[in-house]
């Protein structure tokens, strides 16, 4: 067996990562390593293939061809002498659960309350009787700022609290990784700065993060890593220093001139 090798420290690693819909390919021969303990961020113009990488990270889009190394094991295919073998499913799902995902919609239970939907994860993924993962949920609602709303329902929380009760459940089974997929994009500017308050102290204590989002001053002032993509290969990376100084590449500058972001005129 045979796959492209991780680089040393890093959570995970894309390898040749390629992704067709049909006959349109939105991701070509993607590289890219998320080094542990850092925030990494994708940056890029609608459409570029932001949320395939993330998804094909995740394993909710199967890549069509290339690799995904989390901490160093496949996930989904290798490429063998024979060809690309799919792995099996509990393998599969083994180097999933080291994986949490944040999306764009907060897709919590409507009938259960904010500590519901948290130690609902547990129960079902861990197994965990009730006190012991209302325990644990009441200790991550904790961490987002949310202790005081355990037992309210999601249509008496605002969309930024239901945004971060998504975090703690994400939280509560203890990924290594993190992937957010524009976690804010739903959110006015009052209820983004609660949430990514929420992603700030989660860097700073060390979670390793990848993040699609808009919010060019978050990934300036918080990514160790920026990558911009554009149609479907990673055009830029390096620090923020690095990508966003000037004189910037022309389809940067491009793209920063479409929209002012809060923050971003300051930091880049």
């Amino acid at each position: 067996m045979t796959t492209a090798a991780a680089t040393v420290g890093a959570a995970l690693s894309v390898r040749g990562l390629v992704k067709r819909f049909g006959d349109h390919e939105v991701l070509s021969g993607i590289d890219l390593d998320v080094p542990a303990g850092a925030v990494t961020c994708l940056v890029g113009p609608s459409g570029s293939g932001k949320s395939t990488l993330l998804r094909c990270m995740a394993f909710l889009e199967e890549a069509s061809a290339g690799t995904v190394l989390v901490g160093g094991e496949p996930l989904g295919f290798v490429d063998t002498p024979e060809g690309r073998r799919r792995l099996p499913a509990a393998r599969i799902r083994a180097v999933r659960s080291g994986i949490g995902m944040v999306f764009q919609q907060f897709n919590l239970w409507p009938h259960m309350t904010a500590l519901g939907n948290v130690a609902a994860a547990l129960r079902v993924v861990r197994r965990l009787e009730r006190a012991e993962a209302e325990a644990r949920a009441m200790a991550q609602l904790r961490t987002v700022g949310l202790e005081g709303r355990a037992g309210h329902y999601p249509s008496q929380l605002s969309g930024g609290q239901q945004q971060r009760v998504a975090i703690a459940r994400a939280l509560a089974l203890e990924p290594r990784l993190m992937l957010f997929d524009e976690p804010t994009s739903s959110l006015d500017p009052e209820l983004t700065g609660e949430v990514l308050n929420v992603m700030r102290r989660l860097a700073a204590d060390g979670m390793t993060m990848v993040v699609v989002s808009h919010e060019i001053g978050f990934a300036a002032s918080v990514g160790q890593q920026v990558a911009f993509l554009d149609g479907g290969r990673i055009l830029l990376r390096g620090t923020p220093q690095e990508v966003f100084r000037k004189p910037r590449h022309p389809r940067l500058d491009q793209f920063l001139d479409t929209y002012l972001d809060r923050g971003a005129a300051m930091l880049v």
